[in-house]
C-alpha cells in the first residue's frame, strides 16, 4: 500500500475552519471607514457560525501611502481588528500585498507603473513592508499565519494572469525575498504566499508560480477554488482534485479561498456546494478551510469593485442585513463534526490505487504541444473522478517524483507521453504483482498525433498497426466495449459504454493484434478494446481508445462506464477499499483514528434520494448512530442500508471486526 499523510496546520491550529474577511463598513475601505462595533459583531456571529479564523489584508493603497511609509491610523485599527480577534479567543492571518481584490488591480500611489517582481526598490518596498507589519504583530497572540499577497498572477498581469509574461525564476527570487522579510521581522507562524496555487502543475499552464519550486519556501498551500465545470460530480469534486494533485507538496493545504455568489447559483444550491467541497477536500488531505467571504455588500454597489462586477457583492455567507445564508450552516454543520468527531486526530489511509500523473506538468519539456499539459490535467481529473465513483480511494502519483511501489493497481489514464523510465517502472511493478491499466491517447491536435508509447508490444502483448502520420478514428455515438472474457467482476457478455466527446483528432483507437494479451473486449466493429497481458505476477491492461479524455468533454457525463471498468480492475488487483457503496451516485472514504475505529463517508453527488446496501470487507460499520447525517439522511442498522437525500453526507463509525 501507498502511505498518505494529512498535515496539521500547525501545533495551535490543527485544523481551520474559517472565512474571508471584509467588513460591511466599507469592503475593501474598511480600514479608513472603520466601524469597530460592526467589526465585533460580525465576528461574534462568524464564531457562532463554527469560524475561528479570518483571512484578512491590509489593502495596499491605504496601508502604505508612501515607499517607505506607514498610515498609522490604518495600522492602529488593524490591531484593533487583531484585539477584537484575541479577546474573542479567534485568529486571523494577515494579508500584505493587496493588489488584487475582487475584480480590480490597485496600485498604491507611488508604484509609477515599476514592476512588481524585477524592480529592485519596488521588491525592498514590498520586503520593508512585510518586515515593518511582522515587527507589529508578529508576537500578537491573534495571528496565526501569515499571506504575502492576493492572488498575485492576476495582479502581475490581468490580462494573461501570468502566462508567457512571468519568469519562475523570478517568481522564485521574489517569494524567498519577501518571506525572508517576516522571518526577519519576527514572524515565527506558518507563512504561504496567497497566490492561489494555479501553477502549471495542478492547471497545466504556466503562470510562473510553479509550486514544486516555491514549494521550499512556503510553510502551507493555500489553492483558490472558483471552477466552471461541464459536469455536476466534477464540479463538486473539482477541489478535491486540486487538493490530491497538490498532496506531493508534503505541506499542509489550506482551501484558502472557495465559495459562490448568490448572482451565479441559488442559495440552496451552493449550500450544497459548500457542504460536498468541505467534506471531499478533508477527505482529500486538506486541514483548513476559509470561505469566500463572510458579507454581502449591497449598500456599496455604488463602488469599485463592485460598481462593475456586481456578483462580488454577494459571496457572503452573511447576506447584506446580516441573516445567515444556507451556506453559513454548513460552515457551523462542518465545524461541529470536525470538533464531535476529534477529526484533528484522525489521518488518511494507505490505498492500494494510484494514478499517474505525467512528468511534463512538473517539468519544462522541450516540444511539448501545451494542449497537452492541459489534456493531461482533464483526463487525470476524470479518471480521478471514476475511481472515487468505482469506490476507490486513489493517490496521484507525480511521474517525475518517480513511480512508487506498494500499489496493488496503477491507472494511467489516456497517456500520451511518459517518460522511457516511467513506462520500465510500470512494467517492473507489474512483474512485481501489480495490475496496470493504461489508455491510449495521441492527442487532440495535429502536432505529433501519434503514439509515443515504447515497447508497446513488450508490455501490453499487442502488436499495433497505426499508420504514419494517420489515426483510426471512432464510429460516431457512444463507444460499446463488450467483453469476451472476464475482468474482475466482469464476465463474458457483459457490455459498456463509453462517452466520445472531443473532436475528431481525439477520438480514435489504436488498431492492434494479439501476440500475447488475451483481448477481453471488442468495440462495436469487433476491434479489440480491451486486452490483458500476463506479466511476472501481475497484468499490464490496455484500452485502445481514451475513453477517460473523451469522457472529460462532455457536459453532464457522470457517472459513466469508466467508473465500472476501473471496479473490475480493482476486484482483479484485489484492491477494494474496505466500505463501498456499490453505487456510483454514492462517493465512500474513510479517516482513521490512533484508537483503531475509521471515520467511513457517504458523499451523494447526485439530485437523487439515494439508498444503498453498503459492502463492508472488514471490520463493522456502525449505522445505528451515525456521527454526522444531513437532515434528508437515513440509517437502518438491521437492514444495513443507507438512505441518502440529494448531495447529503453521512459518516459512520467503523470498528475493526475484533474491536471496541
Amino acid at each position: 500500500m501507498i502511505q498518505r499523510q494529512r498535515h496539521a496546520f500547525s501545533a495551535d491550529h490543527p485544523l481551520l475552519v474559517g472565512v474571508n474577511f471584509w467588513s460591511r463598513s466599507g469592503g475593501p475601505r474598511m480600514w479608513v471607514e472603520y466601524d469597530a462595533d460592526l467589526v465585533g459583531s460580525e465576528l461574534d456571529q462568524m464564531r457562532d457560525h463554527g469560524m475561528t479564523v479570518t483571512r484578512s489584508f491590509l489593502f495596499w493603497p491605504d496601508a502604505m501611502p508612501g515607499e517607505h511609509q506607514l498610515d498609522e491610523d490604518v495600522i492602529a485599527r488593524y490591531e484593533d481588528f487583531l484585539d477584537a480577534h484575541a479577546r474573542r479567543g479567534m485568529s486571523t492571518i494577515p494579508t500584505f500585498i493587496v493588489g488584487h481584490m475582487s475584480g480590480q488591480n490597485w496600485d498604491p500611489s507611488w508604484r509609477a507603473g515599476r514592476d512588481l517582481l524585477t524592480d529592485v526598490r519596488f521588491v525592498a518596498a514590498q520586503s520593508w513592508f512585510a518586515r515593518r507589519l511582522a515587527e507589529r504583530f508578529g508576537a500578537h497572540p491573534a495571528v496565526a499565519a501569515w499571506l504575502v499577497s492576493n492572488e498575485m498572477p492576476i495582479y502581475l498581469d490581468p490580462v494573461t494572469r501570468g502566462v508567457g509574461s512571468v519568469e519562475a525564476a523570478d517568481v522564485a527570487a521574489w517569494a524567498e525575498l519577501i518571506v525572508s522579510a517576516l522571518r526577519a521581522g519576527g514572524a515565527t507562524q506558518p507563512v504561504s504566499l496567497g497566490d492561489g496555487a494555479w501553477g502549471v502543475e495542478i492547471t497545466g499552464v504556466d503562470n510562473g508560480f510553479r509550486v514544486r519550486d516555491l514549494a521550499e519556501t512556503i510553510d502551507f498551500v493555500g489553492p483558490h477554488v472558483y471552477r466552471m465545470e461541464k459536469d455536476q460530480v466534477s464540479q463538486l469534486l473539482g477541489a478535491a482534485y486540486v487538493c490530491e494533485l497538490l498532496d506531493f507538496t508534503g505541506k499542509p493545504i489550506v482551501l484558502e479561498e472557495f465559495g459562490a455568489t448568490s448572482s451565479y447559483a441559488s442559495d440552496e444550491n451552493i449550500a450544497h456546494y459548500y457542504r460536498q467541497s468541505l467534506h471531499h477536500t478533508l477527505l482529500a488531505g486538506a486541514s483548513g478551510w476559509l470561505a469566500w467571504n463572510n458579507t454581502d455588500y449591497d449598500h456599496l454597489g455604488d463602488r469599485d469593485p463592485y460598481r462593475h462586477h456586481p456578483q462580488e457583492m454577494h459571496f457572503g455567507i452573511v447576506d447584506t442585513h446580516g441573516e445567515p445564508k444556507p451556506a453559513a450552516r454548513e460552515m457551523l454543520r462542518f465545524a461541529s463534526f470536525l470538533r464531535e468527531a476529534d477529526v484533528e486526530l484522525a489521518g488518511r489511509p494507505a490505498t492500494d490505487v494510484a494514478i499517474v500523473v505525467p512528468e511534463i506538468l512538473d517539468r519544462p519539456t522541450p516540444f511539448v504541444h501545451p494542449r497537452d499539459l492541459t489534456a493531461a490535467v482533464e483526463a487525470t481529473r476524470h479518471s480521478y473522478i471514476a475511481a472515487r465513483e468505482a469506490g476507490l480511494d486513489p493517490v496521484l502519483v507525480r511521474e517525475g517524483d518517480g513511480i512508487p511501489a506498494g500499489a496493488r493497481l496503477y491507472l494511467v489514464p489516456s497517456t500520451k507521453q511518459l517518460t522511457a523510465p516511467s513506462w520500465r517502472r510500470l512494467r517492473e511493478l507489474a512483474e512485481a504483482g501489480a495490475v496496470v491499466y493504461a489508455s491510449h491517447f495521441t492527442g487532440d491536435h495535429l502536432t505529433h498525433r501519434a503514439s509515443w508509447w515504447p515497447w508497446v508490444e513488450e508490455t501490453f502483448g499487442v502488436r499495433h498497426h497505426s499508420r504514419y502520420g494517420l489515426v483510426e478514428s471512432l464510429p460516431p455515438g457512444p463507444l460499446a466495449a463488450t467483453f469476451v472474457d472476464g475482468l474482475g467482476d466482469l464476465v463474458a457478455g457483459d457490455e459498456l459504454s463509453f462517452a466520445t466527446g472531443g473532436n475528431d483528432e481525439a477520438r480514435n483507437r489504436l488498431p492492434l493484434t494479439s501476440t500475447s494479451a488475451r483481448v477481453l473486449a471488442v468495440d462495436g466493429e469487433g476491434a479489440p478494446l480491451l486486452t490483458a497481458n500476463p506479466l511476472g505476477r501481475g497484468a499490464a491492461i490496455l484500452c485502445a481508445a481514451p475513453v477517460e479524455f473523451m469522457a472529460a468533454q462532455r457536459r453532464e457525463v457522470n457517472p459513466e462506464d469508466t467508473w465500472r471498468l476501473y471496479r473490475a480492475l480493482a476486484v482483479l488487483a484485489d484492491a477494494l477499499p474496505p466500505v463501498t457503496s456499490g453505487d456510483p451516485r454514492v462517493l465512500t472514504g474513510e479517516l482513521h483514528h490512533p484508537d483503531g475505529h475509521a471515520l467511513t463517508w457517504f458523499i451523494n453527488v447526485s439530485a437523487d434520494e439515494v439508498t444503498v446496501r453498503p459492502t463492508v470487507r472488514d471490520g463493522v460499520l456502525r449505522t445505528a448512530t451515525p456521527l454526522h447525517r444531513g437532515p434528508g439522511a437515513r440509517a437502518s442498522g438491521s437492514e444495513h442500508t443507507l438512505t441518502l437525500a440529494p448531495f447529503e453526507v453521512t459518516v459512520l463509525r467503523r470498528d475493526a471486526a475484533t474491536g471496541h
